[in-house]
């Protein structure tokens, strides 16, 4: 379905029965089984108990071992990229990534409001301060225009580097969020990050298995980081993961992620304050067998967003989130828009599904919003305040394809 049609659609007045018009169409792909279907759940199988089992028979179980270098091996072949560090979380790969690339005290990043929590908490955890910007009516990721628009009024070059004309503070780096996997616009992106001489950072925790032009989300940018939550298309059961095809990035991060410490064959030498980052390895021997699979989680994910896709097509009142144009999606949570404009007549869907056992779930709260982050700088904010109150995520769960056919 084309944009313009999709926008067409969702000026429709709300049907007073969108309730339970959205929750016919979700039943209509999901079946009728008691449920409940949860958003996103994992599944582990034969693969990833035969490594794991082996990596204790092994006895390499903490953050040195084969299955580290095994993982760190294969998610650069699927992300194309020359160096990755595994992480005990996404939110710690994020830090990391910027700490590699110099952020601190007396800087701002900018970064999406529609984001989860974790892409400002990263930036704070460096000293820096988020500084929130609009995202895309469609990609849902940061929106190039605005973003251009935004930092020819507020910011200025001083001496090659971009500052604030609020408070002078040098903006460190953008962060791009590719939203529950929809790579966000890249290029043009890109082309307002250099006009301004700050680097691009890709918060791609959701989007492995994602392209944008042909190329994966992560190596899209200067650095980028993964998760591996639990509720991710693969899992380590937590974990994430730093992606850069930059030499001298890649040894500053698995510097600062290994506790900052001097190569020696005996000796505990420091040389700065460095962080306890490192992925164990019986959640890198985990992971692996879920990279392995990837491509099938892909496919069956891939199916099930078809499926959902062509239901809302004659769903009045609602619209399903398709890929951008230029992209192809993992489809990590499949996401409808709604025709509404308050957040009660969201909740009011979600009240309909969640008792129907079909465990759907709303966009997170707009990070200006949050309490900590209310001073922050940001820009005009109108999309992600539209959105907010539009979206919700369905279940997406890969195996919920294999039921639907089961």
């Amino acid at each position: 379905m084309s944009q313009a049609s999709v926008s067409d659609r969702l000026r429709t007045d709300e049907p007073s029965d969108l309730p339970q018009r959205v929750r016919e169409a979700v039943r209509s792909v999901l079946g009728d089984g008691a449920g409940p279907f949860a958003l996103h759940e994992p599944e582990i199988g034969d693969l990833e108990a035969r490594y794991v089992n082996d990596c204790v028979a092994s006895g390499w179980v903490s953050t040195v071992g084969p299955y580290v270098d095994k993982l760190e091996a294969a998610l650069g072949k699927t992300c194309g990229v020359s160096h990755v560090f595994a992480t005990s979380s996404g939110t710690a790969a994020l830090h990391l990534a910027l700490e590699a690339l110099g952020v601190g005290a007396g800087d701002e990043v900018i970064v999406p409001s529609l984001s989860f929590v974790a892409t400002a908490n990263a930036v704070s955890y460096t000293g820096a301060v988020p500084h929130f910007a609009d995202v895309d009516e469609w990609t849902l990721g940061l929106d190039p225009r605005a973003l251009k628009v935004h930092m020819d009024d507020a910011c200025v070059m001083q001496a090659g580097e971009c500052r604030t004309k609020a408070t002078g503070r040098r903006v460190a780096a953008i962060i791009v969020m590719h939203s529950f996997g929809h790579p966000a616009e890249m290029d043009a992106i890109a082309e307002v990050a250099a006009q301004w001489n700050v680097p691009l950072v890709e918060d791609a925790a959701e989007a492995l298995g994602s392209s944008y032009g042909g190329k994966p989300a992560g190596s899209l940018s200067r650095v980028a980081a993964l998760s591996f939550n639990g509720n991710k298309i693969a899992t380590a059961g937590g974990g994430g993961a730093v992606l850069t095809n930059d030499a001298a990035v890649a040894a500053r991060v698995r510097h600062l992620g290994s506790t900052a410490k001097q190569p020696h064959k005996w000796e505990y030498v420091h040389d700065e304050t460095g962080f306890n980052y490192r992925m164990p390895s019986l959640n890198a021997a985990l992971l692996l067998a879920q990279v392995e699979r990837l491509p099938d989680f892909i496919k069956r994910k891939r199916q099930l967003a078809a499926r959902y896709a062509a239901t809302f097509c004659s769903v009045s009142g609602a619209d399903f989130m398709g890929q951008p144009p230029g992209a192809r999606s993992n489809y990590w949570l499949n996401t409808i828009r709604l025709a509404v404009k308050a957040r009660k007549e969201r909740d009011a869907v979600l009240e309909v599904l969640i008792a129907d056992g079909i465990l759907a779930r709303p966009v997170w709260e707009p990070l200006h919003h949050l309490p900590m982050y209310q001073k922050c700088p940001q820009a005009d904010l109108p999309v992600t305040e539209r959105l907010a109150v539009q979206l919700i995520n369905l279940p997406s769960s890969p195996k919920l394809q294999a039921k639907v056919h089961g």
